[in-house]
């Protein structure tokens, strides 16, 4: 690999680039397609799949395509109007809920918090060196994703050199990429320091327990408790979280993914009074309409049931006079 092909290479998260070369493959060697590909078969291969993937999934898989044309210089197909009408069409005819991530609440945050405290002590009584690491670990993954507002992969790309963490004051965590940075300066994230639930207090147990002083942050565990060199794969992260939750005794804890710390927190932040703005600049959003995706809009009956005040509201005369 040259230089070039290095920095080419450097300017695509790892993440967009495997998922691209996944839907390119699915497109070239699943569906039988041809590369460079002609607007008319993107159309067909649209209308073939209209039915089975998601609306996203199929946006996700144009943008690779597009892409593959780009790099290779020809020209891109995806933008022909027969493909933008189809999209259109299917999107008209298939509407899906947009399926999201259950969000953690903050009550179920402390349950978690709790439990992995009883089963770090417990483990720690019987000299069980591999589950007090592990218990541990979760434990600072849990609480700094959640107070962070984290993206998975953000979580999973820490790194113990570029963290700053004072106890009873907060830390810095820096990242040289993430989704929201377009220009690739990096970006440094602030934690705070709080009286429970404290996730600066967390993560130093952990690199206490786990020895790091440079390199990932969240690593796997063996069953003989040897630490990895590596970081946590992306893809281990919400199998890992549902375990954790269903432990801990959470409810529907299937349901959770490694988004449901991000939208537990905005969910927390908007109802603790912050506004977009704020909350906005504190996550890494650079557009109102991300952030939407992960507030949840408050119900503006919930304080009037709450105190009350709509029992004794009578039903609406519907009647013609």
């Amino acid at each position: 690999m040259t230089k070039i092909d290095t920095y080419i290479q450097a300017s695509t998260r790892d993440n967009t680039r495997r998922s691209y070369q996944g839907a390119v493959r699915h497109f070239e060697v699943e569906w039988g397609g041809f590369l460079p590909a002609t607007a008319d078969s993107v159309a067909r291969y649209l209308a073939d799949h209209a039915e089975s993937l998601a609306i996203n999934t199929l946006r996700q898989r144009l943008a690779a395509l597009a892409q593959w044309h780009i790099d290779q210089g020809f020209p891109d197909p995806t933008k022909a109007p027969v493909v933008r009408k189809v999209f259109r069409g299917i999107r008209s005819l298939h509407p899906v809920q947009e399926k999201r991530a259950r969000p953690l609440q903050l009550d179920q945050v402390g349950q978690v918090s709790r439990w992995l405290d009883d089963a770090i002590r417990s483990a720690t009584t019987v000299g069980d060196c591999t589950a007090q690491r592990r218990y541990t670990r979760d434990k600072a993954l849990v609480l700094l994703g959640f107070w962070r507002g984290f993206r998975g992969d953000e979580l999973t790309r820490l790194h113990v050199e570029q963290i700053e963490a004072v106890p009873g004051q907060g830390m810095t965590c820096f990242l040289p990429r993430s989704k929201g940075d377009r220009q690739h300066q990096g970006t440094s994230f602030k934690a705070p320091a709080l009286a429970s639930l404290c996730p600066v207090a967390a993560y130093r147990d952990w690199i206490e327990a786990a020895g790091l002083d440079r390199g990932p942050v969240f690593r796997s565990i063996d069953r003989w408790g040897h630490i990895g060199e590596s970081g946590m794969h992306i893809n281990s992260l919400a199998p890992l979280l549902r375990s954790i939750f269903n432990d801990a005794g959470i409810a529907f804890s299937e349901q959770f993914s490694g988004h449901s710390l991000r939208r537990g927190f905005a969910n927390w932040a908007t109802s603790n009074g912050w506004d977009l703005k704020t909350l906005m600049q504190y996550v890494g959003w650079k557009d109102v309409q991300s952030a939407m995706r992960y507030v949840e809009a408050a119900d503006p009956f919930a304080r009037m049931q709450q105190d009350g005040r709509l029992s004794g509201l009578a039903a609406p005369d519907n009647r013609v006079p």
